[in-house]
């Protein structure tokens, strides 16, 4: 791909007349989906952009310093699970795009719907604040401040920044490690740690892939998983396994089962996790998705730890009464959420949990949306667009909110469901599972429509 198909002259997009301005606060995946159905709506769309390309996450090295890819990164569901629903991929796409497919189709997806205008590049946006007061009941309307002091004054405003740029640091592997010390999200690509003695911490996908890349050049790599984990395989009989799951990821087929299926089929190609050194799940997980970790387990590449009790210089003592010296220790701990350029007054993040109405609205704050501040079990971009058309609809006046009670009564049910269903850390905040998530989207949307008409 030409890099200046991602480099976009700045070009003043076409005015509206009497169409609702919104601005879009970053260029990724979830900003472009957000802005299609808004500009596709008649909405005057601005998408502010800190670096000078399109991509987000899946832009390799990016500029706006808010890229967490490293150089071997693929997605873990298939093409056909990840494409937006119209828009397909080259036909030359591999079955697992990398991050150059990723950032291609992309800056494909905002060429073919006319995006591209719209993005103003090297734009950080430094504050966003009302100036309205809903409890008057006035109609919203925010400020949009940049860095150097440019303000735009806009009636909504959606934050797509994602919540996957600010390492979570856990400070017994910071400070108590002598040795070389480095979160996940500064791993770019692995030659400069050929020969050394690795110790991984975390079995998310980005751990599993990092020390599948590492294992084989070093000549001690550990991986500890401090809670039970579902590994997934790529393919299932020649077949992306995501295919297959997404198959049986229907509403009318109960979500225990559901679960069950998968694992049955996990069971299938890669046998026991126990077996593998993992402990048991005894909670639902944020699922994992590796083409070559059982592999690398099997011919000692990699030796699975269940936790580490603690460190002494370049030691490392783990839980199960060993201890190995390492060079290098890689936390893939996870991230916190981070909205610098909003109070918390008007977004409160408490233990890293946003407490936000169906995942994206502040309860008393209308005309503003947090798209894409979820984690789920599938490909993100098919939640992108349930959540685009929410907010759409919302914008249009098609729907109308639930009262601010309601709302905040929601969110606390959510998040006794959050509790209850995975293991109670800052990791697991904002876990969904797409089938009931899609579900809820639907329904309120549903209820919203009937109470914009009058019918409630």
């Amino acid at each position: 791909m030409n890099e200046d198909s991602t480099r976009v002259a700045i070009l003043t997009p076409p005015v509206m007349p009497n169409a609702k301005r919104i601005a879009v606060i970053g260029a990724g995946a979830c900003g472009l989906c957000a802005a299609k159905y808004l500009t596709k709506a008649g909405f005057d769309v601005t998408i502010f952009e800190i670096g000078s390309q399109i991509g987000g996450l899946w832009c390799f090295k990016n500029d706006n310093g808010r890229s967490s890819a490293y150089r071997t990164l693929h997605i873990n569901t298939s093409r056909n699970v990840t494409r937006f629903h119209d828009l397909d991929f080259d036909d030359d796409v591999q079955a697992f795009p990398d991050h150059y497919d990723m950032h291609a189709y992309l800056a494909k997806y905002a060429r073919h719907f006319d995006l591209e205008r719209r993005i103003r590049f090297h734009s950080r946006v430094t504050n966003i604040r009302p100036l309205f007061d809903p409890k008057k009941g006035e109609s919203p309307r925010w400020n949009v401040e940049l860095e150097g002091g440019e303000t735009e004054q806009f009636d909504s405003v959606i934050i797509a920044t994602g919540h996957l740029s600010v390492p979570m640091h856990v400070p017994m592997f910071r400070d108590d490690f002598t040795g070389e010390y480095l979160h996940g999200f500064d791993y770019k690509e692995p030659e400069s740690f050929v020969g050394k003695r690795i110790c991984i911490v975390g079995v998310g996908n980005s751990a599993c892939d990092i020390a599948g890349d590492l294992c084989v050049t070093s000549p001690k790599c550990v991986l500890v998983a401090r809670s039970g984990v579902l590994i997934l395989p790529k393919l299932f009989c020649g077949i992306p396994f995501t295919d297959i799951t997404h198959k049986i990821q229907r509403r009318w087929i109960p979500s225990w089962l559901r679960r069950k299926l998968t694992a049955m089929l996990t069971y299938l190609a890669h046998g026991s996790m126990t077996n593998l050194g993992f402990k048991p799940l005894d909670k639902r997980a944020h699922v994992t998705s590796n083409g070559t970790l059982v592999t690398d387990i099997a011919y000692n590449r990699i030796t699975v730890k269940q936790g580490i009790k603690r460190i002494d210089g370049r030691t490392i003592h783990f839980v199960d009464a060993t201890s190995e010296n390492f060079d290098t220790l890689i936390a893939a701990t996870g991230y916190l959420i981070d909205l610098p350029f909003i109070s918390s007054e008007i977004v409160p993040i408490q233990d890293n949990r946003l407490d936000l109405y169906k995942r994206m609205v502040q309860p008393g704050w209308p005309g503003l949306y947090l798209m894409g501040f979820f984690n789920t079990d599938t490909s993100l971009n098919m939640v992108y667009e349930y959540q685009a058309r929410w907010v759409r609809d919302i914008e249009l006046g098609d729907a109308r909110l639930p009262s601010k009670a309601e709302m905040e009564a929601d969110v606390a049910a959510k998040n006794g469901w959050v509790a209850e269903n995975y293991k109670d850390s800052s990791r697991h905040t904002i876990e969904e599972e797409h089938i009931p998530y899609i579900g809820e989207l639907k329904k309120s949307l549903k209820y919203m429509r009937r109470a914009a008409k009058g019918e409630l």
